[in-house]
């Protein structure tokens, strides 16, 4: 079983961490108890062994509860393991680390004595709200960024603290407020599963904290105790610190919270929050009416078929699936419940323009493919995907230069004096003498210029 891409973006993001930085993360139950939960199972096995036991654990027995064709897996669980300085290993011995040992067994037992995972409201709120409506508020702050990524031209603009978030990760490049575009990573971005994207924006936002003057260990328990709340229910703001309190302006724009207005003193966490450390899938109980692009229902059954004379039928009614086919298929005709278009050389060459390569086009055509499309062998037709392919080789042949195009020459011999003195200097980018024009580069053009001042006034 595959090991979910978010599990393994936070992970690295962890292992990177320095070992003092880890001792203050490990001083919380809730956030020790998200990173087992991230953890791949053979790792929370090697940790659980030794949950309860207070002596350090033979490395001969724990190699002994292994069966063979597992030790692979139990070689990198232990190693992981030791790069987060959850356990130590030492003379033929594996020890938990201390704190980290109390921190998760408060978790689970129920010693939580420093509110690390959040203090539910004890009073009532006069403007409750339902999980129905937590989720068609996710879903509308998550749309609200993506659609903004594929240019669906919806009006409605990000706040600016999201703006900066998607440049400074690269997924878009411009100057806000002037639009911007989708990058090569911001497609790759959205080829993503959700709850991938989300870690991608806050690995981002982590590594920002720096800048926002915010601690960087408060920003991960804020994090890691979201994803152990319970959807639904309302929170006080009592047990976060100055830095969590900040953080939430910025989860509401990213729909992982909900307040009713930023003076609230209580917040409710959203679906996008509470499966952050599980592998939980996003907005399952949302309304069947709601047309969201945040769940999976597309891409898991599969939407599009693409023939053979490059026509494709896209089978979804998501604004967002269809902007995204939009960035390198040429849309013809909308259908209730769907699109159809073609694959041409000029929609191809738009998206490559855009910084999309062929090889995400084909992926991403690969990855949603309809399930009667899944019945061919190969899935896509080969002279589609080679023709995406060879389209990309010849745009990749074109170069531009900047520079300055010389013609209108009095003769030949003035032609070839200068030509011939382009050429010398390495600055000639391409000539035709039948007509009389050459071009130089930008950095050229003033030595020309120059040269022609003083010698071409010796021709005749």
């Amino acid at each position: 079983m595959a090991v979910p891409q978010f599990r393994t973006s936070i992970n690295e993001y962890l292992e990177g961490l320095p070992e003092t930085v880890l001792m203050r993360l490990y001083s919380s139950p809730a956030t020790c108890l998200a990173i087992f939960r991230l953890q791949p199972s053979m790792a929370q096995l090697v940790v659980m062994s030794m949950l309860f036991n207070e002596k350090a654990l033979p490395v001969a027995r724990l190699n002994a509860w292994v069966q063979d064709s597992s030790r692979l897996k139990q070689y990198e669980a232990t190693a992981k393991l030791q790069s987060m300085h959850i356990i130590r290993e030492a003379g033929g011995l594996i020890a938990l680390q201390k704190t980290f040992r109390t921190s998760l067994r408060n978790a689970i037992t129920g010693g939580d004595s420093n509110n690390s995972f959040g203090i539910p409201c004890d009073t009532e709120d006069k403007h409750k709200v339902d999980i129905k409506f937590l989720d068609e508020h996710a879903n509308s702050q998550w749309e609200l960024i993506l659609h903004y990524m594929v240019g669906t031209g919806t009006g409605k603009v990000p706040n600016n603290g999201v703006l900066q978030l998607l440049k400074r990760s690269g997924l878009m490049e411009g100057h806000p407020p002037a639009p911007m575009r989708i990058t090569n990573a911001g497609f790759q971005f959205l080829l993503q599963d959700v709850k991938a994207q989300i870690w991608t924006l806050l690995l981002q936002y982590l590594n920002m904290s720096e800048d926002l003057q915010m601690d960087a260990v408060e920003v991960l328990h804020f994090l890691f105790m979201l994803g152990s709340l319970e959807l639904g229910q309302d929170y006080s703001l009592a047990a976060l610190s100055p830095t969590q309190k900040i953080m939430l302006d910025d989860l509401r724009d990213y729909g992982l919270v909900y307040q009713r207005k930023s003076s609230s003193k209580r917040f409710y966490p959203t679906r996008l929050a509470t499966t952050l450390t599980s592998d939980a899938a996003v907005l399952l109980s949302a309304s069947a009416s709601l047309d969201s692009a945040i769940t999976k229902t597309d891409s898991e059954a599969g939407f599009v078929i693409l023939e053979t004379n490059f026509k494709v039928y896209a089978f979804t009614e998501s604004p967002l699936q269809i902007a995204v086919l939009n960035l390198f298929v040429h849309l013809r005709s909308r259908f209730s419940n769907m699109v159809t278009g073609q694959i041409t050389r000029e929609s191809v060459r738009k998206a490559l323009a855009n910084g999309i390569t062929a090889d995400q086009i084909v992926t991403y055509l690969t990855v949603h493919a309809h399930p009667q499309m899944r019945k061919s062998v190969p899935l896509l037709p080969p002279t589609v995907v080679d023709q995406i392919k060879l389209w990309q080789l010849e745009m990749e042949r074109m170069k531009t230069v900047e520079g300055y195009l010389f013609s209108d020459f009095k003769n030949g011999s003035e032609y070839d004096v200068l030509a011939n003195y382009a050429r010398e200097l390495g600055v000639m980018v391409w000539e035709n003498r039948s007509k009389g024009l050459f071009f130089v580069t930008k950095e050229g053009n003033q030595q020309i210029v120059d040269y022609y001042r003083r010698k071409i006034q010796g021709i005749k």
